[in-house]
C-alpha cells in the first residue's frame, strides 16, 4: 500500500520527489563557496590576485558548458542527469582537495583549471534536473517553486561553511572532502524519487480550479526554510563554539533538513483515508506554455477569436509566452534584453562572492567565513521572499516579474556604493544587500525566462541563460577586480601580492554600480514590453478563482 501512494503517478510521489530535490539544491551552491579555500589555492600555488580570479573564472566557465546539461534534459532521464552531476563534482573537487591537503604536489595551472571547470559543470546537471523537473510538475506555482529551489541553492554555502565551521574548525581541505562526497551522496538517494510525473486521465478536471492545497504546502516549505536559515544565522552570529555545541548545531541542522519530508508523509496519509472521488485532485500536467498557441494562456481565452489567414507551409513565429525553440527565442528583443539585464545582477554579484576572501583581509578581516555565510543566508530570503512575492502580485495585479528585477538591481548599487565608501561595518551592510539582491534576480529569472518562452525548450534555455555566470565572473572578476587589485597591491617576496586597505577595490565597486544602473533601465524597458503578456495570465488566474468558486458554491 506504501508503495502505491509513494508511486510516481501520486500526489505524495511528486511531493516526495519535491523534497530531494529540496536536498540536492541544498548541496549544489558549491559554486559560491570558493572564498573559503581561495587563500589556501593562492599560497600553496604562489598565485598573483589575477591568477586567483582566472582560476574562479574557470570554476564559472563550467556553468557555460551547461548547455550540454540543457540539451540532454529533454533527451536523458533526470536520475541520469543527477549521476552525471554528482560524478562530475566528485572528481573535480576531490582533486582540489588533494591538492589544497597536500596529499599531492600542487598540480600544474591548466590542470587546475580543468578541475575547477569540472567542479563548476557539476551544478548545472544538478540544477537543470531539478528545476526542469519541478517546473514541470508545478506549473501553476512557477515563482514559489523557483523561489524554494533556488533559495536553498543561496542556503547550500552556509551549510557547508557552518558544518565545516562546527566539525572542521574552517579546515580547507576538509571543506573542499564535503564539497566532493555530500553532493554525490544526496544525488544518488534523488535519483530514486526526483522525476517528471505523467499525465493522469484522472487529473483533467481538476487543471481548471487553482490547487489550494498545492500553494498551502508551498507555504509550509516556505516556513521550514526560513527557520532553517535563522538557525544558520543564530550560529553564525554567536561567535565561537565548543566542540559538543557544534556537534548538537550540525545534528540540529540535520534534522531540521529532514523536516520537509512531513509534506510527501501527510500527503500519503490523505491519499489513504481519502475515497477514489477524491482522486480527482490529482494535478493535471499542462502540456501547453502559458500564453497558447490561440492566444489563451492555460486554456483561458483572453480575447476574441479572430479569423487568421497563414501562408501554406509556412510556420509563423511564435508569440511572446508561446513555447520558443532556442534560436526562435535568441531572435527576439525581450530575450537579450532579459539576458543583458540577468549579466549586469548575478555578474557583478558573482565578482563579490568569488573575491570575498580578499576584500575581507584588504578591510582587515582575518576571518572571512562570517561574510560568506551572511552572502548565502541573505541570498537565501533573496530568493523566497521574491518567488512567493512576485507570484502574489501577479495574481493580484498583473505586476510584471521583471519589475522586482529593476527593484533588485537599483538596491544593489546601494549595497556596491556602501561597500566602496568602506566605513566600519560596510563589509556587513553591503554582504547583505548584495546577496539579498543576487537572490531576487537568481529567483525571478528563472519563472520570468519560461513565462517568456514557454516549458517545452527550458532545459537549454535556462542553461544558456546562465551562460552569464561565467561571463559575468569573467567581466567583473577576472579582468575588472583582478587587474584593479594588482593594480593597487603590493609584491610579495615569495610571488604573489597582497593589497590592505578600503582602495583595493574602491574602484570595482564604483564600476560595478554603473553597471547595476544599466540592469535597472534594462528592466524597466523589459516590464513594459511585457506588460501586456502579465495582463493575461493575470487574467487567466482570475477567470480561475471565479470558475473555482462558482464550481464550490452549493
Amino acid at each position: 500500500m506504501g508503495a502505491l501512494f509513494f508511486s510516481q503517478t501520486s500526489q505524495a510521489g511528486k511531493w516526495l520527489g519535491f523534497v530531494t530535490a529540496i536536498w540536492v539544491q541544498a548541496i549544489s551552491g558549491n559554486n559560491y563557496t570558493f572564498s573559503n579555500y581561495s587563500d589556501a589555492l593562492k599560497s600553496l600555488m604562489a598565485l598573483t590576485q589575477l591568477q586567483l580570479n582566472q582560476l574562479s573564472v574557470a570554476k564559472d566557465v563550467g556553468k557555460a558548458f551547461g548547455i550540454l546539461a540543457g540539451l540532454a534534459s529533454d533527451k536523458l532521464p533526470t536520475p541520469l542527469i543527477l549521476l552525471i552531476g554528482s560524478l562530475e563534482g566528485f572528481i573535480g573537487y576531490g582533486a582540489q582537495w588533494l591538492v589544497v591537503s597536500q596529499k599531492v604536489r600542487p598540480l600544474p595551472y591548466w590542470q587546475m583549471c580543468i578541475f575547477l571547470c569540472m567542479g563548476g559543470n557539476s551544478t548545472t546537471w544538478m540544477n537543470t534536473a531539478v528545476l526542469v523537473t519541478c517546473m514541470r510538475n508545478f506549473r501553476k506555482n512557477r515563482g514559489p517553486v523557483s523561489g524554494i529551489l533556488k533559495g536553498y541553492v543561496g542556503l547550500s554555502t552556509a551549510i557547508f561553511t557552518d558544518l565545516c565551521s562546527a566539525l572542521f574548525s574552517d579546515s580547507p581541505s576538509s571543506f573542499l572532502l564535503m564539497l566532493a562526497i555530500v553532493p554525490a551522496v544526496v544525488c544518488l538517494a534523488a535519483v530514486f524519487f526526483l522525476r517528471e510525473v505523467p499525465e493522469t486521465p484522472t487529473a483533467t478536471a481538476a487543471a481548471s480550479a487553482p490547487d489550494v492545497t498545492e500553494s498551502h504546502y508551498f507555504n509550509i516549505f516556505n516556513t521550514l526554510a526560513v527557520v532553517i536559515a535563522l538557525y544558520l544565522l543564530a550560529f553564525d552570529m554567536t561567535g565561537h563554539h565548543g566542540r559538543t555545541l557544534s556537534i548538537a548545531f550540525s545534528i540540529g541542522l540535520l534534522v531540521l533538513l529532514s523536516t520537509p519530508l512531513a509534506i510527501p508523509l501527510y500527503s500519503a496519509m490523505q491519499n489513504y483515508y481519502s475515497t477514489r472521488s477524491h482522486a480527482a485532485d490529482i494535478e493535471h500536467q499542462i502540456q501547453d506554455p502559458l500564453l497558447g498557441q490561440d492566444g489563451s494562456i492555460d486554456g483561458a481565452e483572453t480575447r476574441p477569436a479572430q479569423t487568421t489567414v497563414v501562408e501554406p507551409n509556412k510556420k509563423r513565429r511564435p508569440l511572446i509566452g508561446e513555447d520558443h525553440s532556442i534560436v526562435e527565442a535568441t531572435r527576439t528583443v525581450d530575450f537579450w534584453v532579459l539576458f543583458v539585464s540577468f549579466l549586469c545582477g548575478v555578474g557583478t554579484g558573482m565578482a563579490v562572492m568569488n573575491n570575498m576572501g580578499q576584500m575581507g583581509l584588504a578591510l582587515g578581516h582575518s576571518d572571512v567565513s562570517m561574510f560568506v555565510s551572511l552572502i548565502s543566508i541573505s541570498g537565501f530570503f533573496g530568493r523566497i521572499v521574491s518567488g512567493s512575492v512576485s507570484e502574489y502580485f501577479l495574481g493580484k495585479a498583473a505586476t510584471p516579474r521583471p519589475l522586482w528585477n529593476a527593484a533588485s538591481q537599483i538596491l544593489m548599487t546601494v549595497g556596491y556604493v556602501v561597500l566602496a565608501v568602506a566605513l566600519p561595518g560596510s563589509l556587513y551592510i553591503g554582504s547583505i544587500v548584495v546577496g539579498f539582491c543576487y537572490g531576487v534576480r537568481l529567483a525571478i529569472s528563472v519563472p520570468t525566462a519560461s513565462e517568456l518562452f514557454g516549458l517545452k525548450n527550458y532545459g537549454l534555455l535556462y542553461n544558456v541563460l546562465i551562460l552569464n555566470l561565467p561571463l559575468g565572473s569573467f567581466l567583473f572578476s577576472g579582468l575588472l577586480a583582478g587587474f584593479l587589485y594588482d593594480a593597487e597591491a603590493t609584491k610579495l617576496p615569495g610571488g604573489g601580492n597582497t593589497c590592505i586597505g578600503a582602495h583595493c577595490y574602491r574602484n570595482v565597486f564604483i564600476v560595478m554600480a554603473f553597471a547595476c544602473l544599466l540592469g535597472f533601465v534594462l528592466d524597466l524597458i523589459l516590464a513594459y514590453r511585457t506588460k501586456s503578456l502579465y495582463s493575461k495570465i493575470h487574467a487567466s488566474k482570475k477567470s480561475k478563482r471565479s470558475s473555482s468558486a462558482v464550481t464550490k458554491a452549493p
